[in-house]
């Protein structure tokens, strides 16, 4: 809104500045893979904690629009990386018992994140201050670096160079009662099966995986999750709400009911399994779609009409935050072996992004254009999409070692 008011930047501009941290994600998932397999998994880490700090603060300096675009570009090239690396590291670095807990607990941490950047934003929002809202990103980006220093790498990524020796001493780490050699064995025998490139996961048994995160990537996004959260203010706005309370404060209190819905997640994933909690989430997201509608085709209804928006929005956050938010990368992390992995989860994060561009550099001319009601009936039918798709096609991966779940891949989406 601030950036809006200094630069006098059009709808389509708008769309424009927030589609660019996107294209840059895109760009930065496409190399990942790459990267992660060629210098580790913890330098790549490393590597894009100092970028972020670096270019949060060279937007946070632009002096002029097209300054401001090329900084979030390059910010997004970093986010990009960072989501492929981070999954793909806990993943290989988590006992099979507490996987999954811990992928979930990724998207508690971006969760948390959001409802600081919101509560930023609105403490900062009196004096117009985008600037400080921009550049304060670098400040956790900088505090995470001697934590990250003292990480150890991967057994997984050492036996993929052939490192045997580090990669007892990394498992060690992690699992100081584990037999050691047994599991360097099973980690190990995988290894030599394959080239470990993009062509292999166009080949059976993995092009079933790989069409399945595909998909599985784009539909986390384009049922219009980043709607929300990039533009909560624009959709707050049209329903009535105004002031930066309502702008800014809400927004952050919707992701603290989406806090509640990743430690539900974060609980049960390893209990109850995958498949329930993400078919729990996607249905909660229909049902506020609907909710939605009833709103935007009622027009303002005062104080009824804006509880029951904010209630819709808030059904929303709730759903994605239990099921795609905290189950989506849990899937692009088990579904692929070691030589794959880091490049079958950045196959998945640019389709995912590319769900992301199209809802960013669209939603405010399909609000405009279509009205809310129009907006969230064509949301509402790819979440019943994805529904169908999930109930298909999703695997129960709950307890299996990263190394069995290929069988599930190779003997046809079935377990034997």
């Amino acid at each position: 809104m601030f950036i809006t008011e200094q630069f006098g930047l059009t709808t389509r501009q708008q769309e424009l500045l927030t589609t660019m941290v996107v294209i840059g994600q895109i760009v930065g998932a496409l190399g990942a893979g790459v990267l992660a397999n060629a210098i580790g998994r913890k330098k790549s880490v490393l590597l894009i904690l100092i970028a972020y700090a670096v270019f949060a603060l060279l937007g946070a300096f632009s002096v002029s629009f097209p300054m401001l675009l090329t900084a979030r570009f390059l910010l997004g090239l970093t986010i990009g990386v960072t989501v492929v690396v981070i999954s793909v590291y806990v993943a290989e670095t988590a006992p099979a018992a507490v996987r999954g807990s811990l992928l979930t607990a990724y998207q508690l941490a971006i969760v948390s994140a959001l409802i600081i950047g919101y509560l930023t934003g609105y403490l900062l929002a009196g004096t117009h201050s985008w600037r400080w809202m921009l550049g304060l990103a670098a400040v956790p980006a900088t505090l995470l670096l001697p934590l990250v220093i003292r990480l150890p790498e991967t057994a997984r990524w050492y036996l993929l160079k052939g490192r045997v020796d580090d990669a007892r001493v990394a498992l060690l780490r992690v699992e100081p009662t584990a037999n050691v050699e047994q599991e360097l064995a099973e980690i190990g025998r995988p290894l030599g099966e394959g080239s470990g490139g993009f062509s292999e996961m166009l080949r059976p048994p993995y092009l079933r995986a790989t069409i399945f995160v595909i998909i599985l990537g784009f539909l986390i996004q384009i049922t219009g999750i980043n709607a929300i959260i990039y533009y909560s203010p624009r959709i707050f706005e049209a329903m009535g709400f105004t002031g930066n309370f309502a702008l800014l404060a809400l927004p952050a209190l919707v992701q603290v009911a989406g806090l509640a819905a990743v430690c539900t997640s974060l609980l049960l994933v390893d209990r109850v399994g995958r498949r329930p909690i993400l078919l729990s989430g996607i249905a909660m997201m229909i049902v506020a779609d609907i909710v939605m509608m009833a709103v935007f085709t009622q027009g303002h209804l005062g104080g009824a009409g804006l509880v029951f928006g904010f209630g819709g929005v808030l059904l929303f956050i709730i759903g994605y935050t239990l099921g795609f938010g905290s189950l989506g990368w849990v899937y692009a992390s088990e579904s692929f072996p070691t030589r794959l992995r880091s490049i079958g989860s950045s196959t998945m994060l640019t389709s995912n992004l590319v769900g992301n561009a199209i809802v960013a550099a669209v939603f405010l001319t399909m609000l405009h254009s279509l009205g809310g009601a129009g907006t969230f009936a064509v949301f509402a039918v790819l979440a019943l999409a994805a529904l169908g798709f999930v109930y298909r096609y999703a695997p129960e991966t709950k307890g299996r070692q990263l190394e069995d779940i290929r069988h599930f891949w190779e003997n046809g989406g079935r377990w034997s």
